[in-house]
This record gives structure tokens, C-alpha cells and sequence, in this order.
């Protein structure tokens, strides 16, 4: 009853307002990908890729799209749910004004969200570090495993993960050739942001551009960790303009928050969509 009357004080608080929606890794949960931190999850076995490493080191690169072959069939297949049905809803009735997402699934533009700006990049590009060259993951897909023949069937594939790889025995790892591009032979890089990267100036304008229009900014399935998140409810918090959070577990932007609703996001936001008819 409790997580009703929360829901309901967001539908209240959300009627008649501007919302811009920041969305996290738990909008994507319930698509078959997994989040870094969701509610009751066992700390990781492993670290995430960082940025810094990618870059500098040939292993790590390798150990990525070792692990990527595998994971990418997977994560291209995930549809979305019942949240990102929800929020391009929500937009189209002029509700929702634009989204601001950490998540690099492309699932909201799937659903049919038009104003999106993805803070952190998309998994479905990937960019050359040399020559600055565009091209998709599906193409590189097709390179990595004409250049690891038998490959495929050998590697043990795992979860899935946020970052769209998986756990793959070492001793395959060290096996595997990584491509390059085909354009000037330069270093491939999925076109996201990794821990420890920056958010292009570009991009951060547009997320800025997009929040500006906000009167009330709507969290969705983010715990707030990642600073790059964070900022957008510290600047709400500076200029007034009220923050619900909903999200299963603790944020840390609850503080911030006029309302905070703990429930699952693809139960609620239908209902918020519903409401705001």
C-alpha cells in the first residue's frame, strides 16, 4: 500500500509539469539486461572496463571484444519494456520532454522516445580512436568473427552484463584477434563512455539543453552513483525545480528528492502514463 500512495504522490507532483526523465541501468532490467547496482545484488566478480585501460592497453581491448562477441548477440536482441513503453508515452502526449540516459541499450529510442540524449554513448556504434570513423556494431560483429573462426562455438558465454560482455575462460582470451579499422588501421572502440571517461562536451551541451526545459526532473532506475547522473539532481536541487526518484533501493540523491518511490518502474510509470492522460 505504501509503494500506491508513493506512486500517487508522483502522479500529483507530475501533473501539469514539464518532466525531463534521467534514466539508469534499471529501466533495462526487466529487458533481460542486468544493472550494476540494483536492490539486493551481490557485489561484482569482476571490474568493470575502465576507459583509461581500453585505451592504453592492446589485453585489455582484447579481453573486451572477447568477451563482447559473445555478449552482443544478446544484448541486440533485448526489446523494450514496459518502462521505456511508458516514457515514449509520455512524450508523446507532451508530458515528457526529453530523456537524459545512462544507459547505452538504445531501448528508449526503440520504443519510440524521439528526444534522447545518451549521456554515456551507444553500443550499437562503434569509433575509431585514430581516424574518428563511424561504423556499427553489427559490421564489426561480422570482422571479429571472420577473424576467430571456431570461436564462437568454443567460448562459454555467461550473463550478459551492462557493458554488453560476458565471462569467457582466459585461455580463449588469449587466443583471440582483435580487428582493426578498416579505414586508416586504427585502435576500435564501442562509441560509450567507460568508467573513468568523460562525457563528450557535445553531448553534455545537448543533456543541459534538454534539462533546461524540465520543471520537474523524474529519476528512473539509477542508484545516482555515477556523478554523471548526479549532477543533473544537484543543479535541480540549486534551482528549485523538484526530483522524483524512482528506483528500487537507495540513491544517492535521495536527500534531494520531494518524493522517492521504491517500485519496480515497469509497474509505476504505466500507471503515471495512464494518469497523465
Amino acid at each position: 500500500m505504501v509503494a500506491e500512495a508513493k506512486t500517487q504522490s508522483l502522479i500529483d507532483l507530475a501533473r501539469g509539469k514539464r518532466i525531463v526523465a534521467l534514466t539508469g541501468a534499471g529501466c533495462s532490467t526487466e529487458s533481460g539486461i542486468p544493472d550494476y547496482r540494483g536492490a539486493g545484488k551481490p557485489p561484482r566478480t569482476r571490474p568493470s572496463i575502465q576507459h583509461r585501460e581500453f585505451v592504453e592497453k592492446a589485453e585489455a581491448r582484447q579481453r573486451y571484444w572477447a568477451r563482447s562477441i559473445i555478449g552482443w548477440p544478446r544484448l541486440v536482441a533485448a526489446q523494450p519494456n514496459p518502462t521505456h513503453h511508458a516514457l515514449a508515452e509520455l512524450e508523446r502526449r507532451g508530458a515528457i520532454v526529453g530523456v537524459i540516459t545512462q544507459n547505452v541499450d538504445g531501448l528508449h529510442s526503440a520504443a519510440g522516445s524521439r528526444e534522447v540524449v545518451e549521456l554515456h554513448g551507444a553500443l550499437a556504434r562503434v569509433r575509431c580512436l585514430a581516424c574518428e570513423r563511424v561504423t556499427t556494431r553489427d559490421a564489426l560483429q561480422h570482422r571479429l568473427i571472420d577473424a576467430n573462426p571456431g570461436y564462437w562455438h568454443r567460448a562459454q558465454s555467461a550473463q550478459v552484463a551492462p557493458d554488453g560482455d560476458v565471462d569467457v575462460p582466459e585461455a580463449l582470451v588469449a587466443g583471440f584477434a582483435v580487428v582493426a579499422c578498416e579505414a586508416c588501421g586504427g585502435v576500435l572502440m564501442p562509441d560509450v563512455v567507460f568508467f573513468g571517461g568523460s562525457v563528450p562536451r557535445a553531448t553534455l551541451d545537448a543533456a543541459w539543453a534538454t534539462f533546461d526545459r524540465a520543471e520537474l526532473l523524474l529519476v528512473v532506475g539509477s542508484s545516482l552513483t555515477v556523478f554523471s547522473g548526479y549532477r543533473f539532481v544537484r543543479r535541480a536541487a540549486e534551482r528549485g525545480v523538484p526530483v522524483a526518484i524512482l528506483n528500487r533501493g537507495p540513491t544517492r540523491g535521495d536527500e534531494l528528492a520531494a518524493i522517492r518511490v521504491d517500485a519496480r518502474s515497469g509497474a509505476a510509470l504505466p500507471e503515471l502514463a495512464l494518469a497523465l492522460a
